[in-house]
């Protein structure tokens, strides 16, 4: 390990921000960062060293690669982690316009997809078969259907996420609000008891390799999509009519109270997500107003 590795890897280890599966995955993303850095002609001796020039070398890099802007803005959140923890809070900023970066929360297309039997069916390792399913059924990230323990989060009327379980190490809650939902609790709790979805004997990375193992033999590309289709169940559910991803009317359209309605929902459906943000919201459910022409 080299000294700007090093230099990293005492940082994450003096940081507490995060479940333990994101710190480590934000260090593994930091360390390829200074290796980029390192190819791009900026071999730093020290975390500190990170300059204003050396993020935008980085993000010209990414660009000229052909990364998604999305994966621009998560690297840049890496990047913003790594300033702050060296005292120099301001040297990203923090409008990704500045970056040439299309806002978060721009709406494509839509990408719910429904857990259906036949894919379900393709997957061999039944724990796996129940995280997705778990995904679906509460909008719940990969990490956190492995990790959450029924026996724990189940507290009748809402699962309640410990910490630990989510990313950024946010404790949220989610509702119960279908008998299918406790239908799938009882039947995870069968095969896990007190435990989670993770095998006995195994850790968190070794039950995320099977998970995309899994997947990948199964032919399914686009698992999070469940989590998509989850939030536009819940806007109908707390609207009344579907959301504009799934051809429902946009805030223009409505009046007054239904407009209310919309914003309450967005803000509900985003605290359940793990996100906090009524924008990020357009991703799952399409945008709020009609695109100008």
């Amino acid at each position: 390990m080299d000294k700007l590795s090093m230099s990293l890897k005492n940082l994450s280890e003096h940081s507490t921000e995060g479940s333990f599966g994101t710190r480590a995955l934000r260090l593994r993303g930091l360390v390829a960062m200074g290796e980029e850095l390192k190819q791009l002609g900026f071999p730093l001796m020290d975390a500190r060293n990170l300059k204003g020039k050396h993020v935008a070398a980085l993000v010209g890099h990414w660009k000229a690669k052909g990364l998604s802007d999305q994966t621009v803005r998560n690297r840049l959140t890496w990047a913003r982690w790594w300033s702050y923890q060296v005292g120099k809070p301001g040297l990203v900023p923090n409008d990704n316009a500045g970056f040439g970066l299309a806002p978060r929360g721009r709406f494509t297309q839509n990408r719910a997809k429904a857990a259906a039997p036949d894919m379900l069916a393709r997957v061999a390792d039944e724990r796996v078969r129940l995280a997705l399913r778990l995904e679906a059924a509460f909008g719940l990230r990969r990490e956190e259907a492995l990790k959450m323990r029924p026996a724990i989060a189940d507290k009748g009327d809402h699962l309640a996420l410990k910490a630990s379980w989510t990313k950024g190490g946010r404790y949220r809650e989610i509702p119960l609000t279908h008998p299918r939902q406790r239908e799938l609790l009882e039947e995870v709790r069968r095969v896990v008891g007190d435990g989670a979805l993770i095998e006995p004997g195994k850790n968190y990375f070794q039950a995320m390799k099977n998970y995309e193992n899994q997947l990948l033999k199964a032919g399914i590309t686009n698992a999070h999509g469940l989590r998509h289709a989850y939030a536009q169940w819940r806007y109908k559910t707390l609207t009344g009519w579907a959301c504009p991803a799934a051809g429902g009317p946009t805030v223009d359209t409505m009046t007054r109270q239904e407009a209310a309605r919309d914003r309450a929902a967005r803000l509900e459906i985003s605290h359940e997500l793990g996100h906090g943000r009524l924008d990020v919201t357009d991703t799952y459910l399409g945008r709020r107003w009609a695109p100008k022409a």
